[in-house]
Protein backbone atom coordinates (compact mmCIF):
# COMPACT_ATOMS: atom_id res chain seq x y z
CA UNK A 1 0.00 0.00 0.00
CA UNK A 2 1.51 3.35 -0.63
CA UNK A 3 1.78 6.72 2.32
CA UNK A 4 -0.76 7.97 0.63
CA UNK A 5 -3.59 5.39 0.35
CA UNK A 6 -2.19 4.48 4.38
CA UNK A 7 -2.24 8.26 4.90
CA UNK A 8 -5.95 8.06 4.21
CA UNK A 9 -6.74 4.81 5.99
CA UNK A 10 -5.73 5.68 9.26
CA UNK A 11 -7.47 8.90 8.74
CA UNK A 12 -10.77 6.90 8.08
CA UNK A 13 -10.49 4.17 10.53
CA UNK A 14 -9.52 7.06 13.01
CA UNK A 15 -13.10 8.76 12.66
CA UNK A 16 -14.65 5.46 12.21
CA UNK A 17 -13.56 4.52 15.80
CA UNK A 18 -14.28 8.28 17.03
CA UNK A 19 -17.90 7.99 16.09
CA UNK A 20 -18.93 4.58 17.04
CA UNK A 21 -18.01 5.79 20.73
CA UNK A 22 -14.24 4.02 20.66
CA UNK A 23 -12.59 7.45 21.48
CA UNK A 24 -13.52 11.11 22.43
CA UNK A 25 -11.96 14.18 22.84
CA UNK A 26 -8.53 14.13 21.81
CA UNK A 27 -6.48 11.45 23.41
CA UNK A 28 -5.71 8.02 21.62
CA UNK A 29 -3.18 7.59 18.73
CA UNK A 30 -2.71 5.42 15.68
CA UNK A 31 0.52 4.81 13.87
CA UNK A 32 1.62 2.72 11.13
CA UNK A 33 4.92 1.32 9.62
CA UNK A 34 6.83 2.65 6.84
CA UNK A 35 9.92 1.37 5.03
CA UNK A 36 11.94 4.37 6.09
CA UNK A 37 10.26 5.04 9.70
CA UNK A 38 5.99 5.50 10.90
CA UNK A 39 3.26 7.81 10.35
CA UNK A 40 1.51 8.58 13.55
CA UNK A 41 -0.94 10.85 14.54
CA UNK A 42 -0.94 14.28 15.90
CA UNK A 43 -0.62 15.75 19.22
CA UNK A 44 -3.98 17.26 19.82
CA UNK A 45 -5.72 15.89 17.29
CA UNK A 46 -8.71 14.26 17.64
CA UNK A 47 -8.98 10.54 15.92
CA UNK A 48 -12.44 11.79 14.01
CA UNK A 49 -11.12 15.05 12.45
CA UNK A 50 -7.74 13.72 11.14
CA UNK A 51 -6.15 15.11 7.74
CA UNK A 52 -4.11 13.01 5.77
CA UNK A 53 -2.05 15.11 4.78
CA UNK A 54 -1.21 16.58 8.55
CA UNK A 55 0.09 13.03 10.18
CA UNK A 56 2.88 13.17 11.75
CA UNK A 57 6.02 11.31 9.68
CA UNK A 58 8.62 10.52 11.51
CA UNK A 59 12.26 8.89 9.82
CA UNK A 60 14.04 5.94 11.38
CA UNK A 61 16.24 7.63 13.71
CA UNK A 62 12.96 9.03 15.24
CA UNK A 63 13.59 12.28 13.82
CA UNK A 64 9.90 14.59 12.90
CA UNK A 65 10.63 14.92 8.92
CA UNK A 66 7.15 16.28 7.89
CA UNK A 67 3.56 16.72 9.09
CA UNK A 68 2.41 18.58 12.55
CA UNK A 69 4.21 16.86 15.91
CA UNK A 70 3.40 13.33 16.70
CA UNK A 71 1.11 12.02 19.96
CA UNK A 72 2.70 13.10 23.06
CA UNK A 73 2.69 8.90 23.41
CA UNK A 74 4.61 8.66 20.23
CA UNK A 75 7.18 7.21 22.58
CA UNK A 76 5.02 4.33 22.88
CA UNK A 77 4.87 3.13 19.46
CA UNK A 78 8.89 2.55 18.68
CA UNK A 79 9.14 0.24 21.55
CA UNK A 80 6.26 -1.71 19.85
CA UNK A 81 8.04 -2.13 16.24
CA UNK A 82 10.95 -2.87 17.83
CA UNK A 83 10.11 -6.17 19.64
CA UNK A 84 7.87 -6.67 17.29
CA UNK A 85 9.25 -7.41 13.60
CA UNK A 86 6.75 -8.04 11.90
CA UNK A 87 4.40 -5.36 13.77
CA UNK A 88 2.86 -3.51 10.82
CA UNK A 89 0.48 -0.71 13.22
CA UNK A 90 -0.16 0.46 16.57
CA UNK A 91 -3.18 1.55 18.06
CA UNK A 92 -3.44 2.90 21.36
CA UNK A 93 -6.96 3.78 22.87
CA UNK A 94 -8.45 5.12 26.01
CA UNK A 95 -11.74 3.57 24.92
CA UNK A 96 -13.97 3.77 27.94
CA UNK A 97 -15.22 -0.05 28.90
CA UNK A 98 -11.44 -1.12 28.33
CA UNK A 99 -9.86 1.88 30.78
CA UNK A 100 -12.67 1.17 33.30
CA UNK A 101 -11.59 -2.92 34.02
CA UNK A 102 -8.04 -1.11 34.18
CA UNK A 103 -9.42 0.49 37.18
CA UNK A 104 -10.36 -2.29 38.75
CA UNK A 105 -9.19 -4.02 41.81
CA UNK A 106 -8.34 -8.10 42.21
CA UNK A 107 -7.84 -8.26 38.43
CA UNK A 108 -5.33 -11.22 36.92
CA UNK A 109 -2.51 -8.73 36.38
CA UNK A 110 -0.75 -11.48 34.54
CA UNK A 111 -4.25 -11.84 32.28
CA UNK A 112 -6.68 -9.02 32.72
CA UNK A 113 -10.00 -10.78 30.98
CA UNK A 114 -11.17 -13.73 30.56
CA UNK A 115 -11.75 -15.44 27.51
CA UNK A 116 -15.61 -15.36 27.07
CA UNK A 117 -15.92 -15.34 23.48
CA UNK A 118 -13.86 -17.41 20.80
CA UNK A 119 -12.79 -14.50 18.94
CA UNK A 120 -11.44 -12.55 21.61
CA UNK A 121 -8.77 -15.35 22.28
CA UNK A 122 -8.35 -15.62 18.52
CA UNK A 123 -7.70 -11.51 18.45
CA UNK A 124 -6.22 -10.92 21.73
CA UNK A 125 -4.74 -14.13 23.57
CA UNK A 126 -3.55 -12.54 26.74
CA UNK A 127 -4.03 -9.27 27.66
CA UNK A 128 -1.43 -8.35 30.96
CA UNK A 129 -1.43 -5.18 33.00
CA UNK A 130 1.03 -2.99 33.12
CA UNK A 131 1.47 -1.06 36.65
CA UNK A 132 0.28 2.87 36.49
CA UNK A 133 2.84 5.68 35.20
CA UNK A 134 1.99 9.32 34.76
CA UNK A 135 1.62 10.19 31.06
CA UNK A 136 4.69 11.12 29.38
CA UNK A 137 6.66 9.08 31.82
CA UNK A 138 9.47 6.71 29.91
CA UNK A 139 9.54 4.34 32.11
CA UNK A 140 5.81 3.33 30.60
CA UNK A 141 8.05 2.70 27.76
CA UNK A 142 10.18 0.36 29.34
CA UNK A 143 7.62 -1.43 31.03
CA UNK A 144 5.52 -1.72 27.37
CA UNK A 145 8.52 -2.73 25.57
CA UNK A 146 9.47 -5.71 28.45
CA UNK A 147 5.95 -7.63 27.20
CA UNK A 148 5.84 -6.90 23.91
CA UNK A 149 7.78 -9.43 22.22
CA UNK A 150 5.36 -11.72 24.00
CA UNK A 151 1.93 -9.71 23.79
CA UNK A 152 0.97 -7.89 20.87
CA UNK A 153 -1.58 -6.18 23.21
CA UNK A 154 -1.52 -5.10 26.82
CA UNK A 155 -3.36 -2.70 28.77
CA UNK A 156 -2.18 0.37 30.76
CA UNK A 157 -3.33 0.51 34.44
CA UNK A 158 -5.82 3.62 34.61
CA UNK A 159 -4.73 4.57 30.90
CA UNK A 160 -6.05 1.80 28.05
CA UNK A 161 -4.88 -0.52 25.80
CA UNK A 162 -1.95 -0.82 23.01
CA UNK A 163 -2.31 -2.98 20.63
CA UNK A 164 0.16 -4.03 17.74
CA UNK A 165 -0.94 -5.46 14.11
CA UNK A 166 0.49 -7.05 11.93
CA UNK A 167 -1.93 -4.45 9.53
CA UNK A 168 -3.65 -1.38 10.47
CA UNK A 169 -6.70 -3.36 9.97
CA UNK A 170 -5.63 -6.29 12.43
CA UNK A 171 -4.48 -4.21 15.02
CA UNK A 172 -7.91 -1.83 14.49
CA UNK A 173 -9.85 -5.75 14.85
CA UNK A 174 -7.93 -6.37 18.00
CA UNK A 175 -8.47 -2.94 19.40
CA UNK A 176 -12.70 -3.01 18.76
CA UNK A 177 -12.52 -7.13 19.81
CA UNK A 178 -10.64 -6.22 23.31
CA UNK A 179 -13.26 -2.93 23.95
CA UNK A 180 -16.11 -5.20 23.60
CA UNK A 181 -15.04 -8.01 25.50
CA UNK A 182 -14.00 -5.55 28.65
CA UNK A 183 -17.58 -4.36 27.82
CA UNK A 184 -19.36 -8.14 28.48
CA UNK A 185 -17.02 -8.74 31.30
CA UNK A 186 -18.11 -5.78 33.56
CA UNK A 187 -21.69 -6.34 32.34
CA UNK A 188 -21.76 -9.77 33.65
CA UNK A 189 -19.31 -8.86 36.82
CA UNK A 190 -21.33 -10.45 40.06
CA UNK A 191 -22.85 -12.88 37.65
CA UNK A 192 -21.92 -16.46 37.37
CA UNK A 193 -20.26 -16.70 34.53
CA UNK A 194 -19.21 -19.21 31.54
CA UNK A 195 -16.18 -18.51 30.22
CA UNK A 196 -14.35 -20.76 27.75
CA UNK A 197 -12.63 -23.83 29.33
CA UNK A 198 -8.79 -24.37 29.49
CA UNK A 199 -9.34 -27.05 26.84
CA UNK A 200 -11.46 -25.02 24.37
CA UNK A 201 -8.82 -22.12 24.65
CA UNK A 202 -5.76 -24.63 24.02
CA UNK A 203 -7.89 -26.36 20.89
CA UNK A 204 -8.95 -22.54 19.41
CA UNK A 205 -4.82 -20.96 20.09
CA UNK A 206 -3.96 -24.95 17.81
CA UNK A 207 -6.64 -23.71 15.39
CA UNK A 208 -5.64 -19.99 15.08
CA UNK A 209 -2.03 -19.50 16.64
CA UNK A 210 -1.63 -16.33 17.38
CA UNK A 211 2.13 -15.87 16.96
CA UNK A 212 3.05 -19.15 14.43
CA UNK A 213 1.76 -20.53 11.51
CA UNK A 214 -1.53 -20.48 10.19
CA UNK A 215 -4.79 -18.63 9.60
CA UNK A 216 -4.07 -16.27 12.70
CA UNK A 217 -0.67 -14.57 10.64
CA UNK A 218 -3.73 -12.67 9.43
CA UNK A 219 -4.42 -11.14 12.93
CA UNK A 220 -1.39 -10.62 14.49
CA UNK A 221 2.04 -9.91 13.98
Amino acid sequence: MTEAALREKVARLGKSMFDRGLMFGSPGNISVRLADGWLMTPTGTSLGALDPARLAKIDAAGQLVGGDPPTKEAFLHPVVYDRRARAGAVVHLHSTHSVAVSCLCGVDHSNVLPPLTAYYVMRVGTLPLIPYFAPGDIDLARAVGELASRHHAVLLANHGPVVAGKTLDDAVYATEELEETAKLFLALRGMATRPLTQAQVDDLQKRYPLNFSGRQRALCC
